[in-house]
């Protein structure tokens, strides 16, 4: 199976990954109304895991490539990736309205994982997909249980 691969540098996949951490760098910057994403999380063990699994599917999806993957091109994997992008983005919208329940929560939990999963398809990378999968695990624990239970 990792005959399929090489080392490369991959530029969509630290372009999807920008993109997707773009309200994340706003956030971090400014503050919004009723923002209860800053307070501090009674899951910190799934975070660090949830963290670590991030880095390695962030990194394989730049760093690994598949040889046999199709040239970069629109596909149904890479338009469900482009959506999902838009929800998360429209949960942002909400979020920074000073709209917080549980949709928006999801909002901001569930589509960007899916995602990463999606663009990790397309490129045909199972080795980001792996860790992405356990991050979306850690990333739907740490939302639930810390904003919506």
């Amino acid at each position: 199976m990792l005959q399929k691969y090489k080392f490369g540098f991959n530029v969509s996949g630290l372009v999807i990954f920008l993109i997707i951490m773009l309200p994340n760098f706003i956030w971090f910057a400014v503050p919004a109304p009723n923002d209860i994403l800053r307070q501090e999380s009674i899951t910190p063990i799934v975070d660090t895991i949830g963290s670590v699994c991030q880095i390695i599917f962030v990194a394989s999806l730049c760093v690994v490539i598949n040889k046999e993957r199709d040239s970069i091109k629109i596909s149904p994997l890479l338009i469900s990736s482009i959506v999902c992008i838009g929800l998360y983005f429209s949960g942002w919208v909400l979020y920074y309205n000073g709209i917080v329940n549980t949709i928006v929560i999801i909002c901001l939990t569930l589509p960007p994982c899916v995602a990463f999963i999606l663009f990790a398809l397309d490129r045909k990378n199972i080795i980001a997909l792996i860790p992405a999968v356990c991050f979306t695990i850690c990333h739907l624990i740490y939302g639930t249980v810390n904003f919506i239970l």
